[in-house]
């Protein structure tokens, strides 16, 4: 294994880790020697992808929360803290993206969507981070979507908390720099289980340079990357993971 890919020794809180994106990004960190805390709203899912990682020889915690609610973040940190006594790499992966038209938008899905996809990551990330200092270092990678880059009707809630998380991303990155870097991955459109009712219509649309819809595992690659010492210089920045993207 590539010294810069050994993550022995490391310990990895995934958001969203039972799941498409996040299930990758567990099970690619933990073949590479973390343990990993996986952190969704449904126990058993992650229960379930916990023992995965435990066959591959690691330690793994399942915790169920909600991360739009900062007193169930706080909970996911003392449980992550007490289990292992450190997080050495944060993935802010968890996310939501209803359709609906803006006008139709009401009060209660705003919130959903900015809860869960920019003031969970704000809260979790500025505690973790500050512990992260205090040990010496740390990385964590936020993940966005090319929705904050481009227009995307009819889930602009959606783009707009994406947004926040990438202007996030910069201005952590300075707050809690040097020692902990903070990145972005800027993720197209995945063929993850909540797609799995794209039509060959659907998939014909999106306009990128790929020219087709990114698989799961195809995320892996930038993480391991933005998470290792093979980024030691490279924090504050967003990594587009799009298929070229065009809008």
């Amino acid at each position: 294994m590539d010294a810069l890919l050994d993550f022995t020794g490391k310990v990895a809180l995934v958001t969203g880790g039972s799941r498409g994106l996040g299930y990758q990004m567990v099970i690619g960190l933990a073949e590479r020697g973390a343990d990993i805390i996986i952190a969704s709203r449904k126990l058993e899912q992650c229960e379930r992808v916990a023992e995965e990682v435990r066959q591959l020889g690691r330690k793994a915690l399942a915790v169920s929360t909600h991360v739009g609610q900062w007193a169930q973040i706080d909970a996911l940190i003392e449980s992550a803290y007490q289990t292992f006594g450190r997080v050495d790499i944060l993935i802010n992966n968890a996310g939501m993206s209803p359709a609906c038209p803006s006008h139709e938008v009401s009060e209660k899905l705003f919130d959903s969507v900015m809860n869960l996809n920019f003031k969970g990551p704000f809260y979790l990330s500025s505690q973790v981070a500050r512990r992260m200092v205090a040990a010496g270092g740390g990385s964590i990678i936020n993940i966005s979507s090319s929705g904050a880059l481009m227009a995307l009707p009819g889930v602009v809630p959606y783009g707009c908390a994406k947004a926040a998380l990438n202007a996030m991303t910069v201005s952590m990155a300075a707050e809690y720099g040097p020692k902990v870097r903070i990145n972005t991955v800027s993720a197209g459109p995945f063929m993850t289980e909540a797609h799995a009712d794209w039509t060959e219509e659907v998939i014909a649309k999106i306009k990128n340079a790929a020219q087709r819809p990114g698989q799961p595992q195809e995320i892996i690659s930038a993480v391991l990357m933005l998470a290792s010492d093979a980024s030691s210089f490279t924090t504050g920045s967003t990594l587009r993971v799009d298929g070229g993207q065009r809008g």
